[in-house]
């Protein structure tokens, strides 16, 4: 699923009209008709259409994060795919106010990086990281990773988001990050190792312990490489399901 395969962010297309004109073979913006829709319609999708091809001719990610529906911003992935940034954080606590941010890896391009307290985890690495991202993914990121870093950094994280918790949800994937990787056959190098056990690394690292630094730094950074997995399958399924017959109809 790409963003020109889709109609659905133009005002007053919900789902049936945009798997109406599929079904009628109008599955990308260059096939459109306009006499399978009303005309005031009509208008507004040759108008989206027009604004929408020059915003992703200049990759302004920005436009089609406001324009889609939130339960639809999956569909920027595709055109996205290298300039998404995929990112998780580890921290003593849940509390950005009482608790500090240990470690922060990020996976983009085939390229991961991790940051560590008391290293190189600064405000400054974190926005150089940002800067060239045009999508971010994180697992549970909107309620807990970027307030934890915005809060602890006092920085803006004004990247599109896709939070993978939720379009996991739509396809009944749930539990947490590991469980759901178990449900679709992702496997781990350290699969006994979770989020407790990073906050107790963390104190035996501090405690004098390289050793535990290597651990939860191979941990924080399979989080992140594993996030990129999750997001092919994800889009994979919810591609699968919205195109769901239409081959059959088309052919």
């Amino acid at each position: 699923m790409r963003i020109e395969n889709s109609f659905i962010p133009v005002r007053g297309v919900g789902e049936r009209t945009e798997r109406n004109l599929w079904q009628s073979g109008v599955t990308h913006w260059d096939e459109f008709d306009p006499s399978l829709v009303g005309a005031k319609t009509a208008d507004r999708i040759e108008s989206y259409i027009a604004d929408a091809a020059e915003h992703l001719d200049d990759g302004n990610s920005h436009f089609f994060d406001a324009s889609f529906p939130s339960g639809e911003r999956w569909r920027l992935y595709e055109n996205f795919r290298d300039e998404t940034c995929f990112f998780d954080i580890e921290t003593t606590g849940l509390s950005p106010e009482q608790n500090s941010v240990t470690t922060v890896s990020f996976h983009q391009d085939g390229e991961t990086e991790t940051l560590v307290r008391g290293e190189d985890l600064t405000a400054d690495a974190l926005r150089e990281q940002f800067a060239d991202a045009k999508l971010i993914a994180t697992f549970n990121g909107a309620r807990f990773d970027v307030p934890f870093l915005e809060t602890s950094f006092d920085l803006s994280i004004d990247v599109p988001h896709v939070d993978l918790m939720y379009p996991c949800r739509t396809l009944d994937l749930t539990g947490g990050l590991k469980q759901i990787e178990t449900d679709i056959g992702i496997e781990r190098d350290r699969p006994d190792i979770s989020g407790r056990d990073a906050v107790r690394l963390w104190r035996e690292y501090e405690q004098g312990d390289d050793s535990a630094l290597d651990t939860l730094v191979s941990y924080n950074r399979e989080d992140t490489v594993n996030l990129e997995r999750l997001m092919e399958t994800v889009t994979g399924r919810l591609h699968d399901r919205a195109w769901d017959g239409l081959d059959a109809e088309l052919a």
